[in-house]
């Protein structure tokens, strides 16, 4: 359903601005202490959770057509979250590691909060502009994700993850059945080299080396050694442990959601090494108008893949016979994601729907969890 064209108008940006509201949540933990400081996590968690079962779902798509002159606000918020995080981030480091009155278990929660918040915002933000074509928006995308010392993710989605989604070459496709924290680990494992040869052989393409200044790792090397060093001289060696720690807690944040996008839910083997185009049902989708808002429309998935470069406002709904959709939005089934038993007694029935619903004709899907198909 294509809503009616106020998608330019700042009444229709505003909701999207929920992220806003982690900012002003995480001072209040660091000035009061005691159980405040869980309020960033309670917030992006359960207060949006909650948000969604009372507001529902939305199904209008804004026309795709509007021009990028009327996207203004929305281009804004995106914009402005770096400065805004940054300053959150290293002004916290600063004041928490003076403040007598927050004792080492209050500022490991608050800072596993501010992961929380650089992790379902920040690197959310950072996947919207390193997307774009415009030279600033992919600079601030870089800062966001050197911000969380995960500067490879830029490589890894584009050059990886949108080429191999759905098959065995994208390492951040959950196998069937394959729990969240075993996921966990192998992304860790194996998506920087997978960034890497990514980069190699794009720069082999251009007859170039590694060594070669076009290579970004360079860059993102000295944007994450920057982060420490700044880190350091804000906060000394406590500052720099907070700062890890967050970025630890972000990039677990991420690999959640990454966890829950494309769980079980693989391209169809053509032979030859060659696997079916990307298609909408290939995303787990969820509509609901509160976490969407807050995570500026990535669980609008299956159009994400099929328009990568489209802006966030602009992304387009699927119905349930085109795309697979979640019971909950992706706060909430990345909590479930934590307990695999509980993950698997909701989503491993709704993969084997999907799988009669789309691939009738497979009977053997032992080589799509293996990674192993003979031809």
């Amino acid at each position: 359903m294509t809503s009616p064209d106020t998608t330019s108008r700042l009444t229709a940006a505003l909701p999207f601005a929920l992220s806003l509201l982690t900012v002003p949540l995480a001072w209040v933990g660091a000035l009061q202490g005691g159980w405040t400081v869980a309020l960033l996590p309670l917030y992006v968690w359960w207060v949006i959770t909650g948000m969604d079962a009372l507001i529902g779902v939305n199904l209008e798509n804004a026309n795709p057509e509007t021009p990028e002159d009327e996207l203004g606000w929305y281009r804004l918020l995106t914009m402005v979250w770096f400065p805004v995080q940054f300053v959150t981030v290293f002004g916290l480091i600063w004041y928490v590691t003076r403040a007598d009155h927050l004792g080492l278990a209050e500022r490991l929660v608050l800072f596993f909060g501010v992961g929380v918040m650089t992790g379902s915002i920040g690197i959310v933000y950072a996947h919207e502009l390193v997307h774009q074509r415009n030279r600033v928006e992919r600079w601030l995308g870089d800062l966001l994700l050197a911000n969380v010392l995960y500067s490879h993710f830029r490589t890894e989605h584009l050059l990886v993850h949108h080429v191999d989604v759905g098959t065995p070459r994208d390492a951040v496709t959950a196998r069937y059945n394959e729990g969240f924290h075993r996921y966990f680990f192998r992304v860790l494992r194996q998506c920087p080299p997978s960034a890497w040869a990514a980069e190699k052989r794009m720069l082999a393409r251009r007859k170039a080396g590694v060594w070669d200044r076009r290579n970004p790792f360079w860059r993102y090397a000295a944007l994450q050694a920057g982060m420490l060093l700044l880190a350091l001289i804000v906060g000394g060696w406590a500052g720099l442990g907070l700062f890890v720690f967050q970025a630890i807690v972000a990039i677990w944040q991420l690999e959640l959601t990454n966890y829950v996008e494309h769980y079980g839910l693989t391209r169809k083997y053509l032979g030859r090494g060659r696997f079916e185009h990307v298609r909408p049902h290939h995303s787990w989708n969820a509509s609901h108008k509160a976490s969407n808002w807050l995570l500026i429309n990535l669980q609008r998935h299956s159009d994400h893949h099929y328009k990568p470069d489209r802006r966030f406002p602009l992304l387009q709904t699927y119905s349930e016979d085109e795309a697979p959709q979640l019971p909950y939005g992706y706060p909430l089934m990345g909590t479930l994601a934590m307990i695999p038993p509980v993950w698997r007694r909701v989503m491993n029935p709704r993969v084997r729907q999907w799988r009669r619903a789309h691939y009738p004709e497979i009977t053997d899907w032992a080589p799509y969890k293996s990674g192993v198909h003979a031809d």
